[in-house]
């Protein structure tokens, strides 16, 4: 027997029917009672058995929303245990805020066997030296959340393939954050890495090569663009030097100027230039103490950069 079948067909009249547009969704609003999403226009009920996921009570301040919420922080890598632990405070209080009576010896025992619990495997005192290294050194070099969420990351997975032992975890965990660094494009050198912890710069580079080998990281060439923002900012220039730094930056790599050269170095020179032809000048002294270079390496790359846009290579 044949199997016929009739899309878009209409029972009544045998006509083709037309699919019905979309509710425009602008037009769509929350029925909060029954868990519905419904059209202001026809009173469809798009979407229903809504899963609310709001908390059930309400709070005016910051202060009444932390009594109130019953969960802890968000998951994170930069703490050793990934912010699982619980926290039992020494207010004596239970959840209602009501004080503990003739329970304060206990809870003294519980908090104490609470931190102890808290790092039991040499793994965790491991994790936890380094990350407390972590922080320490993401808040000197100021960095973002994300670089190190990714530096902790990197640091966890070194541990767990055994790339730590016989290693200082210092110069391991310098390392984690210059590769999350040079990842996620936040210009940070090796040398501002290196100035703020007690490892020297060559044990951290022999760490850096470690795990880009072993963790099979690909990292690409540190762009001198990444740099300028940063030189433009603590100088206190204008934006239009940003922008005018870059376009420099990018006909200088059109000539190959810019090929195993400093990034730095770079982005000092062209945001210097930059700088003149704006008329906010700036000399090469302030320029290479915020870009973290020598006088000297400015020059010598506003002398190249001068050479291409026929400036005059003995301004200072």
């Amino acid at each position: 027997m044949e199997d016929t079948h009739v899309e878009n067909t209409s029972v009544e009249t045998g006509k083709e029917s037309k699919p019905k547009p979309p509710c425009p969704h602008e037009k769509l609003v929350y029925d909060s009672e029954h868990g519905e999403y419904v059209c202001l226009e026809t009173g469809e009920v798009v979407e229903e058995k809504i899963i609310d996921e709001r908390p059930e009570w309400r709070a005016f301040t910051p202060e009444e929303r932390g009594r109130r919420a019953r969960t802890g922080g968000p998951l994170t890598t930069t703490v050793h245990d990934m912010g699982f632990a619980t926290a039992i405070d020494y207010s004596n209080k239970d959840a209602a805020g009501r004080k503990l009576m003739g329970k304060r010896q206990e809870l003294i025992k519980l908090r104490k066997w609470q931190a102890r619990t808290r790092i039991l495997t040499s793994m965790d005192r491991n994790l936890a030296q380094a990350m407390n290294e972590l922080e320490r050194l993401g808040d000197l070099l100021n960095l973002p959340s994300h670089v190190k969420e990714e530096a902790a990351r990197i640091y966890r997975e070194a541990v767990e393939k055994g790339l730590v032992r016989g290693r200082s975890i210092e110069s391991v965990i310098a390392a984690a954050v210059y590769v999350a660094c040079r990842e996620l494009k936040v210009p940070r050198s090796l040398d501002e890495v290196s100035r703020h912890t007690r490892i020297g710069r060559k044990d951290i580079a022999r760490c850096y090569r470690l795990l880009l080998r072993e963790l099979d990281i690909k990292v690409g060439t540190t762009d001198p663009v990444d740099y300028v923002p940063r030189i433009v900012h603590a100088l206190g220039l204008p934006g239009t030097v940003v922008k005018r730094a870059v376009e420099l930056l990018n006909v200088a790599r059109e000539h190959g100027v810019t090929g195993g050269k400093d990034p730095a170095g770079l982005a000092a020179a062209a945001v210097y230039v930059a700088a003149l032809e704006v008329g906010e000048k700036r000399t090469q002294k302030e320029v290479a103490h915020v870009a973290g270079v020598t006088e000297v390496t400015v020059r010598n790359r506003y002398k190249e950069l001068a050479k291409i846009f026929g400036l005059d290579a003995n301004a200072v």
